[in-house]
């Protein structure tokens, strides 16, 4: 045997001539639901605009439907898939298309939506969906020039909303007490894309100028920008950490690329990658428990995911769902919302372009066992906020309060500071912490009610030009109130008493008509049943008061038509010639 023989077989020992990055999600596939899992006949919206124009959560699925003037959008509960209905209530209220809806990250029955109309409205879904069609929203923000294009919540300060415009500016909102914290100037052009960092201390933009920015929201200042991707068309930017950014968008080939970036130096990027030359824009997708970034065009069929990691070349391509199907949009269900068992790491829900339809789509990973996969579900955000709106603003940062999915630890209730009043009493539910990472909620302390309206109000009705048509309605509903409060007690006090409660009755007598019988109390709290037949009696004397009005209201028309022909009768009888009485 030759020494040039060994030596050639030594180095093929030293260098392998196939090796395959291990990795937990290199088998992701993707499961599109089965027929009876989709919400079919939405009238998804045919909007220009490249939002995703759908939200979900644990509770509800919001899509943006067209709509001939103004702009509305549905929500229904999750469970209720299938065919959905023409007469299915909706969300009524912008003048205008809307553009754009997220829901609360800390209130699944709070969503907000944003509108060509310049208005970003908050609204209050009901537990179990809508019964009507809810046009009456909770916050109205007004400050925009234009279009609203994109709205994010804060992702750990409660009620924190960032909103961008087609006049150019980032506005920064309290939803608590609807004010406009900050107005963001610094682009030149218009905004593509909007994105918090994890603890929402910075936000990142990409620009028509083709510029990424990274921005402190609270002095509204560019901490650093730096020469995005350098085609015409729509750029897209997620945080990955602290110190990267994820872009995608278009080369001067008009080829689409995604890049990854350093915050601390934007003028070269670290990795740049070319993908196809396809026209649709690319929406990233980041989940920031398992560190894989999806990326979905409009008008594709098809989803690729990669991995990243912490050193070059910075990401890996895991592998692509395929389907013949193009999308629309988008929307990302969070991961307490995911099914364990199924080993489901992302789920989307798919707007189809060609078909009214939305599809969820599961990304999977492969599991032969269906006991809790500890690997692959770190603890993720809870429902619950780091800290108040005013401690963000002061200048507190603090990360996401996790909690670990294995138990189902999932509250199904906001557990963040919110003031509600139910039968004339409020409620503060606070957040007890000892600390960031440890949850626990405070007792519930009644405090009674004053007559002082909140300052979040009397904001939004100086702005709608009602304030004093309020404050007046408002004293009107106070005294109702306390009269209401009043009866009550007093039918407190009757019934420890054990007392009967008096009505007493007096007859109405109309001329020509039968009396009727009605009760000289205004106030039906007044009146105390005893038994389930004082009840029934009291239904039957209703009703029968109801059918004499009734037939008092058909001869009353009988009369008037009675008395017509008898006044036409008396004039034609002072006319001389009969031939012009009957005409």
């Amino acid at each position: 045997m030759s020494a040039d023989y060994r030596r050639s077989v030594s180095a093929s020992k030293k260098i392998p001539m196939f090796l395959v990055r291990s990795s937990k999600f290199r088998h992701v596939y993707g499961c599109p639901g089965r027929k009876e899992q989709c919400y079919e006949a939405i009238k998804i919206t045919k909007n220009a605009h490249d939002s995703n124009f759908c939200a979900v959560n644990p509770k509800f699925l919001a899509v943006v439907t067209e709509c001939a003037g103004g702009g509305v959008f549905t929500v229904l509960p999750l469970k209720q898939t299938g065919r959905v209905s023409s007469s299915v209530p909706k969300v009524c209220g912008h003048r205008g298309p809307v553009t754009d809806v997220k829901w609360n990250p800390f209130n699944d029955n709070v969503i907000a939506s944003c509108s060509d109309d310049t208005t970003i409205k908050i609204w209050e879904i009901p537990d179990g969906g809508l019964t009507v069609s809810l046009t009456e929203w909770l916050v109205d923000l007004q400050g925009h020039a234009k279009r609203v294009s994109y709205i994010e919540w804060h992702p750990t300060a409660a009620n924190i909303l960032l909103s961008s415009g087609a006049d150019f500016k980032c506005f920064l909102w309290n939803v608590e007490s609807a004010e406009c914290i900050r107005v963001i100037d610094v682009h030149p052009d218009v905004i593509f894309s909007i994105s918090w960092n994890r603890d929402g201390s910075l936000f990142a933009t990409t620009c028509k100028d083709k510029c990424v920015r990274v921005i402190d929201p609270r002095k509204g200042t560019v901490v650093t920008q730096g020469q995005g991707h350098t085609g015409a068309k729509s750029s897209r930017v997620v945080f990955l950490d602290k110190h990267r950014l994820f872009t995608t968008g278009f080369s001067k080939m008009s080829e689409r690329q995604f890049a990854i970036w350093n915050i601390g130096n934007l003028s070269k990027p670290l990795k740049i990658e070319n993908i196809d030359s396809s026209s649709g824009i690319l929406i990233p997708f980041y989940d920031y428990d398992t560190k894989v970034v999806f990326l979905a065009g409009k008008g594709d069929g098809n989803i690729r995911y990669y991995e990243i990691v912490e050193e070059a070349p910075y990401i890996y391509f895991l592998s692509q769902y395929q389907s013949g199907s193009p999308q629309r949009g988008f929307g990302i269900m969070p991961k307490r919302g995911l099914d364990f068992q199924r080993c489901e790491i992302v789920r989307f829900y798919k707007l189809h372009t060609q078909k009214d339809v939305c599809e969820p789509l599961s990304m999977i990973v492969p599991r032969k066992s269906e006991i809790f996969q500890d690997d692959i579900y770190p603890p993720t955000a809870s429902l619950s906020a780091s800290m108040s709106a005013d401690e963000w603003i002061s200048g507190m940062n603090r990360d996401p309060v996790l909690i670990p999915l294995k138990d189902s630890l999932v509250s199904t209730a906001s557990q963040s500071a919110t003031l509600r009043s139910v039968n004339g009493v409020a409620r503060v539910n606070a957040l007890n912490r000892q600390g960031t990472s440890a949850m626990s909620t405070g007792p519930t302390q009644p405090v009674q009610l004053n007559n002082k309206v909140p300052a979040s109000v009397r904001n939004i009705y100086r702005l709608s030009g009602a304030e004093e048509q309020f404050m007046q309605h408002q004293d009107n509903r106070s005294k109702t109130n306390e009269r209401v409060i009043a009866h009550t007690q007093q039918r407190t006090r009757l019934r420890n008493a054990n007392e009967p409660v008096k009505v007493d009755k007096k007859v109405i007598t109309t001329q020509g008509y039968p009396p009727v019988v009605v009760s000289s109390s205004t106030a039906p709290t007044e009146i105390k049943f005893r038994s389930e037949n004082d009840l029934r009696r009291a239904y039957l004397e209703q009703v029968e008061v109801i059918r004499s009005l009734k037939e008092q209201l058909e001869q009353k028309d009988q009369r008037i038509v009675q008395l017509e022909v008898e006044v036409k009768s008396l004039l034609c009888g002072n006319l001389p010639p009969p031939a012009k009485c009957l005409s």
